[in-house]
């Protein structure tokens, strides 16, 4: 985890002080804004591997600065909220952020999900298979470039987002269970992921998809989970 710097964004700065200690302790770069626009800011100025962002806050909320991340890029993204806010939360996975926490939150969890987050971020080039092209009815993964394009034309999907469709597309035909996508995506116990996951292939939907809500590629098998047709 070493020379990987993790930007904290919360408008309490006591927040953002303890979540410096902890990170750091893990041998992580750490900075630090208290809204979103100083956050876009220190985006532009650093080389930032992951985001933690609070949704509350003033100027620029965590959902308005989110959605201004993705305009540009794929930098993984973890949402905190207190649970009062769980509308925000599934708003902020549906625009593109990849993981939440609900304060209070345990530190040593904190720890563990931007360790899953980085692990996929920086070593998604280390895929077994990443000079392979995989084509199916006009949806093509390219594990090389890490791209997904339908009918030619490239979709720009969140490091989650192309996990998943990778997972589906490398096993065409097979369906995976909503928490088995999970454990193999997130590379945690699938508990009560029914809500993250959906929403995920929801987002994935849309990219791809002419009609949502008639999929031609990503297939739900009712009661049992998804599939992409070979």
């Amino acid at each position: 985890m070493h020379n990987h710097t993790v930007l904290v964004v919360d408008d309490e700065k006591e927040l953002r002080d303890a979540i410096e200690i902890y990170l750091k302790n893990e041998g992580l770069t750490v900075i630090k804004a208290k809204d979103g626009i100083e956050a876009i800011e220190k985006l532009n100025e650093c080389d930032v591997h992951l985001i933690i962002l609070d949704v509350m806050m003033p100027r620029l909320d965590g959902i308005k600065t989110t959605f201004k991340i993705r305009e540009e890029k794929n930098i993984p993204i973890i949402i905190l909220s207190a649970k009062s806010e769980d509308t925000d939360k599934i708003l902020g996975l549906q625009i593109g952020a990849d993981d939440y926490l609900t304060k209070p939150f345990n530190p040593l969890e904190l720890i563990a999900r931007v360790k899953s987050q980085l692990r996929r971020y920086v070593t998604l080039g280390t895929y077994e298979g990443n000079d392979k092209v995989i084509e199916l009815h006009g949806l093509t993964l390219d594990s090389s470039a890490k791209e997904v394009a339908v009918n030619g034309e490239v979709v720009k999907l969140t490091p989650i987002e192309y996990k998943i469709v990778e997972l589906l597309m490398t096993n065409a035909g097979r369906v995976f269970s909503i928490a088995e996508i999970y454990e193999r995506v997130w590379k945690e116990p699938g508990f009560n992921a029914e809500n993250t996951v959906a929403v995920h292939i929801r987002k994935i939907r849309e990219k791809i998809e002419i009609d949502p809500k008639n999929p031609r590629y990503l297939k739900v098998v009712w009661g049992i989970g998804y599939k992409i047709e070979k």
